[in-house]
């Protein structure tokens, strides 16, 4: 472990807690979000390219992420002064893709003394020792921290992915499922494999209406929480 960073907070444990000032006002975390999920991500520094068009792209797309019960959560090694500055540049400035007076109203974490970054393993020095690398924590509605997801510097992230994987999680929680290669929402699920040779031999000579058994440790089913119109 190099100085200056922590150990990452793995998946299925509690998301660290912490008391932070964001551009949205003072937050305790996560006991102020608990039963929503987070997205809790971190970006190098304000008034840098990829990170503007990272905000305005999780702007834009902040209501379908409020349609899924999820709140978005950012941070950097900035001020909140920077942040409010950087927020009203691009709702004033921006335009990208099609996007423009995007206002970011989700709350961006004032960072200077590095404890949250740290905190979250967001630090990583062979990168930078005073930027926080592109993470991203998936968190779910009683604190714990379900995915992960890193990025360099230089290459923004892709919002759409991130959302498809919420929804993935959600749907797996809901329905005892899994999800393949690829899936979307209203793709097949797979179906947990059977736990004794009996239910093996079972799902094989005699499937369940609608399964599709590949075999006994491969078997679909339509997605229960998205079905096909």
């Amino acid at each position: 472990m190099q100085e200056g960073t922590n150990r990452l907070p793995l998946i299925g444990e509690p998301a660290p807690a912490f008391k932070a000032e964001t551009t949205q006002g003072p937050i305790t975390f996560p006991d102020d979000f608990r039963g929503k999920w987070v997205v809790f991500f971190s970006h190098p520094a304000d008034f840098t390219p990829v990170c503007t068009t990272e905000f305005m792209t999780f702007a834009a797309m902040q209501p379908e992420f409020e349609k899924l019960n999820c709140k978005l959560l950012g941070l950097s090694i900035d001020s909140t002064y920077s942040h409010i500055a950087w927020l009203r540049t691009i709702k004033e400035k921006i335009e990208f893709k099609g996007m423009k007076n995007v206002e970011v109203t989700f709350p961006v974490i004032s960072d200077l003394t590095m404890e949250v970054s740290k905190l979250y393993g967001m630090l990583q020095p062979s990168a930078s020792t005073t930027q926080a690398v592109r993470a991203v924590f998936l968190i779910d509605p009683t604190g714990i921290v379900r995915a992960i997801l890193y990025y360099p510097l230089s290459n923004g992230r892709n919002m759409e992915e991130i959302k498809r994987l919420l929804i993935a999680m959600q749907t797996s929680d809901a329905h005892k499922v899994a999800t393949p290669a690829n899936w979307q929402p209203g793709d097949d699920v797979i179906v947990p494999p059977p736990g004794s040779c009996g239910l093996a031999k079972q799902r094989v000579e005699k499937p369940e209406t609608g399964a599709k058994v590949l075999d006994w440790f491969l078997t679909f089913k339509p997605d229960p929480a998205h079905p096909a119109k």
